[in-house]
């Protein structure tokens, strides 16, 4: 897939300055954030196709920011990110409209499967919208 546009969300510097030079190095557009606010922010000028983002988080957790995202941008895709947090709270995610999600720490090939299928899902999407319209 060509130019997939990746919001990465997750307040371990570490490891989101990790992931957006491999996904980078890949091909992806990458826009790293640290905290839900900031996302929600840098959403409004980054028209991201998929976001992954971490359930656990100070602030606002990523439950919360999966309702702003939907909200506000029904057809983006959303991987969520659960290490400390339950699988429950990650299948909630997904009753709210997450893509699907993966258990950190995750191998790297899975989370690019990942967003390959979450940017294929919004542009299907995308597809029969303008088919309608």
């Amino acid at each position: 897939m060509d130019n997939i546009k990746v919001m990465l969300v997750d307040d371990e510097v570490h490891f989101v300055e990790t992931l957006e030079k491999r996904l980078g190095k890949r091909g992806f557009e990458v826009c790293a954030t640290s905290s839900g606010e900031e996302a929600l922010e840098k959403l409004h000028d980054f028209d991201a196709d998929v976001v992954v983002l971490d359930v656990k988080m100070p602030g606002m957790d990523g439950i919360a920011v999966l309702n702003q995202i939907k909200t506000q941008w029904p057809l983006m895709e959303v991987v969520m990110l659960t290490g400390h947090a339950s699988v429950e709270v990650a299948i909630r995610g997904m009753e709210l409209g997450a893509f699907d999600y993966l258990m950190k720490p995750m191998e790297f090939q899975d989370l690019i499967y990942k967003v390959e299928d979450a940017a294929k899902q919004k542009r299907l999407k995308e597809r029969k919208i303008s088919r309608t319209g």
